[in-house]
């Protein structure tokens, strides 16, 4: 057990309306660079909390010019440093492209610097491109994600050497005796089952693989085993979201989300750019349809609008509290949408 009192619960409990989070990604967008990219999320971090969210992550990605959020648990620090409520965390670490002893010691440094306030959210891609992972994997022996149940045991024997004692006497410090609440994130069964087997917390990434999402919440729920962890499935799912004054206005915004997922469509990597007027002169009629599947968790409208998609979602997956990315070039346009959708949720 931890030996701080935490400041926020890790999962919340019942209250009034739907729980959201906020999932960040450092966007850079055209005419900028990772420092504005940095400023921009302490500043919607700072926000965020005011409103009442009650996580804010931030994702591992490399080799992707419009994300800055590579060296996540630097960001983390970065975030947690300029807030005081707010918890804070990965969603996610790539497990594989790390040492587990390396991601105890920076999140058992993080919990001590940020008692109560850090989550851990862990997966098993690589989050880049195959060359990308071989670069970052040197001296790993290549892990494919396979061997994930093992690094996470190990990972989880560091926080816990009681459970999990390891040999040679190897101790990562700070990290040892700490309780950071650990979730598992995926798009597949996978860490669905995994989870479920551990008795761990879920999140879908629906919001850019959504195929899978009802499967892998149904095997999640049907095969938990209560843990000393967690006494019941707690599900979050992943949601594209951007909220705007009008349809209209929204809907323009999206359109630089939708030129993001067309790239990657594509193959390609870049910054994010602003919105357009139309998409018809940018994809052809298939990759439009792979775009738009990729996106069918995404809504984007005015406060009515996203309130009806919202309680489609909610019902459809009885998800347990929504984490919500805006692909918006605009920052003070992105930081009017989850204020707007903070309004929102207050009635969910």
């Amino acid at each position: 057990m931890s030996e701080h009192q935490p400041l926020s619960s890790p999962l919340p409990g019942s209250a009034n309306g739907i729980t959201l989070s906020v999932l960040d990604l450092a966007p850079v967008v055209e005419g900028s660079n990772p420092a504005q990219a940095f400023r921009n999320t302490l500043d919607l971090a700072q926000h965020a909390e005011a409103w009442g969210y009650h996580r804010y992550w931030l994702a591992e990605h490399h080799n992707m010019p419009g994300i800055a959020s590579s060296a996540t648990s630097l960001v983390i620090s970065h975030v947690a440093a300029g807030t005081s409520r707010i918890r804070v965390g990965s969603g996610g670490i790539m497990l594989p492209n790390h040492a587990p002893l390396v991601i105890a010691e920076q999140f058992g440094t993080l919990e001590s610097l940020y008692p109560g306030r850090i989550d851990l959210g862990l997966g098993r891609a690589p989050g880049s491109d195959h060359l990308t992972a071989r670069a970052l994997r040197r001296g790993l022996g290549g892990s494919s994600g396979q061997d994930f149940p093992e690094l996470l045991s190990e990972l989880r024997g560091y926080f816990n050497p009681a459970d999990n004692p390891h040999p040679h006497g190897v101790r990562a410090v700070p990290g040892e005796g700490l309780s950071v609440p650990i979730w598992l994130l995926g798009s597949s069964g996978f860490s669905a089952q995994l989870a479920a087997q551990l008795g761990l917390p879920f999140a879908f990434a629906s919001h850019f693989a959504p195929d899978y999402l009802l499967p892998a919440l149904d095997l999640y729920r049907s095969s938990f085993r209560p843990s000393a962890e967690l006494e019941k499935p707690y599900a979050m799912v992943g949601v594209n979201i951007i909220v705007a004054d009008t349809d209209e206005e929204a809907k323009k915004l999206s359109t630089s989300q939708q030129l993001q997922f067309l790239n990657l469509v594509r193959g390609r990597t870049g910054l994010l750019q602003p919105p357009v007027e139309s998409m018809e002169p940018y994809w052809a009629p298939h990759e439009k349809e792979a775009v738009y599947r990729q996106l069918s968790y995404s809504i984007a409208g005015n406060p009515d609008t996203v309130t009806q998609r919202l309680k489609q979602i909610i019902e459809e997956t009885q998800a347990d509290e929504l984490i919500v990315t805006s692909h918006i070039y605009d920052h003070q346009a992105r930081l009017h949408s989850y204020q707007l959708l903070a309004e929102i949720g207050k009635q969910l």
